[in-house]
Parts: structure tokens; sequence; C-alpha cells
């Protein structure tokens, strides 16, 4: 099923389709893995991802295979055969789409020859819903689940600054009690990856990933910064989203930190030789919520419209401010491990949290109008409205195209503009 309607993404970078050729070849070769009878596991973003590069154990993650799937135009068909199965069809599409793919069981259709059978499913228990669709995809895969509990921060408000403070002082910024109950699950959870795959925990390799995804962070915190300050913005959201998000998922390994490095070398080489992703830049928007994978271009459509370029999303944001934690002075890396975790919930949709960080970044960022898609963002347009900067919010689904369409959300955005955006820009201006 395809969508000729889908607005395609123009390269920027020349990065980003080095990364998306080595994810292909990756793919192909972990399929042959785990044909060759090796342990597969299936992870959720918030899972532990750096244990099972320790262990060597393939993964592939829930929201990357969603948006490839997403990006095929296949997210309504696999929204679809959930439906006829009897599960529901409107509740965490995002992490639901690769069980409705093992339903159809059509790998001829599926992208890249489909997601191989997990032998591990893994995900944070981070709605009501995610147990059950968990535990349903376990049963029907075969695969064994093992769940994370998900604690929540009780403090009635947090210092603003926390995206300073998480790095390097983790320890003393979250709770030690939300500390202690998620490195005991990691602990529980290595003893349990040895025993179903037989291989063992190795400490030092551990160590080692923890200390590239620390890197690669750095590397992000960079190119955020050079993004951010740089007008007109040498690259758009719609070109860092995958850029940012493959690597992402590799996360712990060597190839991931140089990517992370390579794109930050190609975008400083733009900001050095003035090469913008739209040189006529006059307003500058911010993409609050998931990516719309399966139209990246909609992200580039204003740009020759109205000048307006999306130089904001969470997966830069994330990258660059959510994930260092530093584990020098003995530290546990383990425990280092629980502190990157703990929070993420929290950094993008908690009230005080997310809503300072928001604010934040969009100062940072020159922002003039915020599109937030299917996020609960009461305490974020509150924060962002006060400061002169108007939001818009669109109430669909990222992966499930039968609650947008182009046509729609293009004429949204375009009347935000024109209605909200240059009024506001104008007025602080005045």
């Amino acid at each position: 099923m395809s969508d000729a309607s889908a607005l395609r993404r123009r390269p920027e970078l020349r990065c980003t389709a080095e990364i998306s050729r080595y994810q292909r070849a990756w793919f192909a070769a972990l399929r042959e893995r785990v044909a060759d009878g090796e342990p597969f596991a299936v992870l959720s973003a918030d899972s532990p991802h750096e244990i099972y590069r320790a262990m060597d154990i393939p993964y592939v993650v829930v929201q990357w295979w969603s948006s490839l799937i997403a990006a095929k135009q296949l997210g309504p068909r696999y929204l679809s055969t959930l439906a006829s199965a009897g599960y529901p069809d409107t509740l965490e599409q995002y992490n639901a789409l690769p069980f409705g793919e093992l339903l159809a069981d059509d790998p001829g259709t599926a992208p890249w020859g489909g997601l191989p059978r997990p032998t591990i499913l893994q995900g944070a228990l981070s709605s009501d819903s995610m147990r059950q669709l968990y535990e349903t995809w376990a049963r029907r895969s075969g695969a064994a689940f093992y769940p994370l509990e998900r604690s929540v921060d009780v403090r009635w408000k947090v210092e603003a600054d926390w995206w300073e403070q998480l790095p390097e002082h983790w320890d003393e910024f979250l709770a030690a009690e939300r500390l202690d109950l998620l490195t005991d699950e990691l602990t529980g959870l290595i003893h349990s990856l040895e025993r179903a795959t037989g291989r063992r925990f190795d400490e030092t390799s551990f160590a080692e990933a923890m200390r590239l995804s620390n890197e690669q962070a750095r590397l992000n915190r960079g190119t955020r910064d050079l993004v951010a300050r740089t007008v007109p913005a040498p690259v758009s959201a719609g070109e860092t989203m995958p850029a940012v998000m493959i690597p992402q998922w590799h996360r712990g390994s060597g190839w991931a930190r140089d990517a992370a490095r390579l794109l930050n070398a190609e975008i400083r080489e733009r900001v050095e030789e003035g090469v913008a992703a739209h040189p006529g830049e006059r307003l500058r928007l911010m993409w609050l919520g998931r990516g719309l994978w399966s139209s990246l271009g909609l992200y580039q459509h204003f740009q020759e419209r109205h000048d307006a370029v999306f130089v904001w999303s969470m997966y830069l944001g994330l990258a660059a401010d959510g994930y260092l934690r530093s584990f020098d002075g003995g530290r546990d890396p383990l425990r280092a491990l629980a502190a990157r975790f703990v929070p993420v919930g929290e950094e993008l949709r908690m009230p005080t949290w997310s809503s300072a960080w928001h604010l934040k970044e969009a100062k940072l960022h020159r922002i003039d109008g915020v599109v937030s898609l299917g996020e609960e963002d009461f305490f974020s347009v509150r924060r962002l409205e006060e400061a002169g900067i108007p939001v818009l919010s669109v109430r669909a689904n990222n992966v499930d195209r039968r609650t947008w369409s182009e046509a729609e959300l293009t004429d949204l955005v375009d009347r935000f503009i024109e209605e909200r955006v240059w009024p506001a820009r104008h007025e602080r201006s005045a």
C-alpha cells in the first residue's frame, strides 16, 4: 500500500545517505545472524540497549522499525490487521505496528524482507496498555518478555536546568530510590539474558559501550548547538531526524559514535561555507512530537511557501540533552545507565521537565512558531505561548495515516504561519 501524496525529503546532507546505506546492510546481516540461530531481541526505545550491545545480542528498536513501516506506507495495512484480529488499532500505534506486521505474516511485502521473529521482547511499562501489547506479542511470536517498571518523579517542581545537571550530577539530581530500583532490575535482566542466551555480560565491554554512547551524546550536543546558533540554519529537521535517529539505535558502538562525528563534521563544514537548508530563511519552526516518517518532505514544504524552516525536532534535541551520563570517579556504569532511562519519559512529556526544556530549546534556536502533533502538550503550550511563541496543536498520530493527510496538515500549518506566526513575530520585533 502506498500513498502518492506522501512528500519525499529532498536530500541536504551526504552523510544521511551513507547512514541509510549502512542501516540497510546492517539489517541484512542481522537477518542472516538470526537465520543462523542467534538470539534476537526487539526492544523499545526506552530499554537499556547498551546491555545488549555489551553481550553481542542483536536487536532492533521498535520505534525504528515502526518508522520504516510508516515510510513504506504500510502503517494503515498493519493497523487494519490488528483490528481484524480483534486487537485495538487506536492505542500505542507506534509500538504496535511491528506486531501488526507479525499478524499479517507476509514477508514478501514487509519492509526489507520483514522483521525476524524475536526470541526476546523488552519494553518499559510506560502506559497502561504496554504490558498487554508486549505480553500478547510475546505469546503470538514465542518470545520471552522482559518488562521494566517505570517510576515517576514525585517532586512538585524540578529544577529548570535538568539538562545541565543530569550529565555529570545525575546521582545527586535523581532520587536514590528510583536509581536503586532500576539498577536492581537491570542486574536481574542481565542474569536472565545470560541464562536465556548462554552469553556472558562483560563489564569491560559494557563500560566501553557506555563510554562510546557518552561520546556520541557530546557530539550530538555540539551538532545541536551549531544548528541553533546559525542563521540561516545549515540543515532542516527533516534531514537531521533520520541522520540522528538511526545512529541512536546503534548507541554504544564505534559506528554510531563515528556517524555522529560525521554528521557534526558535515554540518560544521556547511556553517563555515555558508551553506543553508534554505538561504531565504525568515522564520524558524519547531516540531514537537514523533516524526512523520511517511512524509519527511513535509518539513521542507514550507521553506519555499513561507521562507519558514523547521530547525528543531526532539530527535537531535534529546540526543543532545537526554543521554549523556558520566561515570568517572569510580561511579558504577550500570547505575549511570539506570540514570539515563529513569527520567526519559519525564524529559519529553512531564510538566516542569518538558515544558522548561521545550522553552529553553525554543529560545536557543530562536523559534518563531511551534507545531505539536499527537502530544499531551498543555504545559509546554502554556509556557511557549506565555513567552510569545505561538503553538499549533494537532490531534493526530504520527504513524496512523487515517488521522491526518498531507493536504489537511499543510493547510493547517499554512494558516498557522500566516495568521499566528507572522503576527507574533512582528509583535516581538515592534
